[in-house]
């Protein structure tokens, strides 16, 4: 578990649908102009089960992100927070790297590469 668990700091929008020794699988489910509190996810890979927009924040960077339903992306390990700043809800799942492959957060990545 990291230090800023999302599923701890944002409980109302983070949920845990599996987790082992090797991944946890999370679902975000938030709507229009939620905002989520400083969290950090490990390395992990964001499928996004609807289209969103979203504004990252970290420290005193800040990041646009707009992904269409569908989507498989890498999420490199980071700390931030979001506001769901489109008109649609979010709905995500994450699958988040345990061990040596989880990496370290970061300020200088956010956002979904």
């Amino acid at each position: 578990m990291v230090a800023d668990d999302p599923v701890v700091t944002n409980p109302d929008h983070y949920s845990i649908l599996f987790e082992n020794e090797f991944v946890r699988v999370l679902e975000y489910l938030d709507a229009p102009g939620d905002a989520s509190r400083p969290h950090e996810h490990p390395n992990s890979v964001m499928i996004t089960l609807t289209a969103f927009h979203r504004l990252l924040q970290s420290g005193d960077a800040e990041r646009e992100v707009a992904l269409p339903a569908g989507v498989a992306t890498w999420l490199p390990a980071q700390r931030h927070s979001g506001t769901n700043t489109g008109e649609t809800p979010t709905h995500t799942i994450f699958v988040e790297l345990k061990g040596a492959s989880a990496g370290t957060p970061g300020v200088s990545v956010l956002g979904p590469n």
